[in-house]
């Protein structure tokens, strides 16, 4: 098993302890409304302030409930991360400013419906209809993380082809990989997320077991990996979900598409909110930011 003391750095557990401060191991276990509770607490404590010159207005986009960061174009629609559980407009808020304030770019967040409320596929409807709205003012490029990555993947598949999506960057995905094998077993126990947590949020959208091979639950069990845009797919080192983002970008690249790959080292599920307390965070977030900046000049920056 790994040996996470000599993997994650002073800083990234600092973040790690902060966080299980206000965010207890057996979370997945409790209620619904006490998860959500319990992560908005989480969220509230790593809040900071917009970069200077971004602000932000609420607007529906499709009926969707969404946030407006006002900038240049393209445009970045951020999909949220949390199981599709938890998680909304406030939870990642500052990430979407920080995007904002790195690349210039109008970011918009999309409020999709939440489970177990409201069962697949009513969050990636969510994500569509908002990405189609988007797609057709002008050019787009889809970020998200963990559950919201899932969405944004799903996004693309959907509307291959749309010469409007300049590229897609996914955080730390779970995109429907072997739950078997790999990283879930080898980082079955790991910080921040374990292999039981993702058995829990693998079914939770659905009335029974996920399907198997369907693109709108799990883009990497599609069959077909042509036109898809431009991709940057980053896993966390220490994180069940670690092979699903390599995994994917090689499924491109043989499809004949461009992906790249990048597993950051020591890192855990959840780092986006360590990017001003954790050098390796920042460094990756330089990079997320950096890619959605080259996606939308028509650059590929590997």
């Amino acid at each position: 098993m790994p040996d996470y003391q000599t993997l994650i750095d002073a800083p990234t557990w600092a973040f790690i302890e902060k966080t299980n401060a206000s965010y207890p191991e057996n979370t997945a276990t409790l209620s619904i409304a006490e998860q959500r509770a319990i992560y908005d607490r989480m969220c509230a404590a790593f809040d900071s302030p917009y970069p200077d010159g971004v602000t932000s207005h609420d607007q529906p986009i499709a009926g969707v409930p969404c946030r407006i960061y006002p900038g240049e174009q393209p445009t970045v629609l951020y999909l949220h991360g949390g199981g599709y559980v938890v998680g909304g407009l406030h939870s990642h808020d500052g990430v979407c400013a920080d995007i904002r304030g790195a690349t210039g770019l109008t970011v918009v967040a999309a409020d999709y419906r939440l489970s177990p409320e409201h069962k697949h596929p009513a969050a990636f409807d969510d994500a569509c209809s908002v990405a189609r709205a988007l797609a057709q003012n002008g050019p787009l490029i889809l970020v998200g993380d963990s559950a919201g990555a899932n969405l944004a993947a799903a996004t693309c598949h959907a509307l291959r082809g749309n010469p409007q999506i300049k590229g897609q960057v996914l955080i730390y995905p779970g995109l429907g990989g072997d739950l078997n094998a790999g990283s879930c077993l080898t980082q079955a126990n790991a910080p921040m997320l374990t292999r039981d947590d993702v058995l829990f949020y693998k079914d939770i959208r659905h009335d029974g077991p996920a399907p198997y091979g369907d693109p709108t639950v799990s883009p990497l069990q599609d069959t077909d990996f042509t036109g898809l845009p431009p991709t940057l797919a980053i896993a966390a080192e220490c994180d069940p979900l670690a092979d699903d983002a390599p995994a994917y970008a090689r499924k491109i690249t043989q499809a004949g598409g461009r992906a790249q790959a990048i597993t950051e080292p020591g890192l855990v599920h959840g780092y986006l909110r360590a990017r001003h307390s954790v050098p390796r965070a920042t460094a990756s977030f330089e990079r997320i930011t950096a890619t959605i900046t080259a996606f939308a000049e028509d650059r590929w920056p590997f």
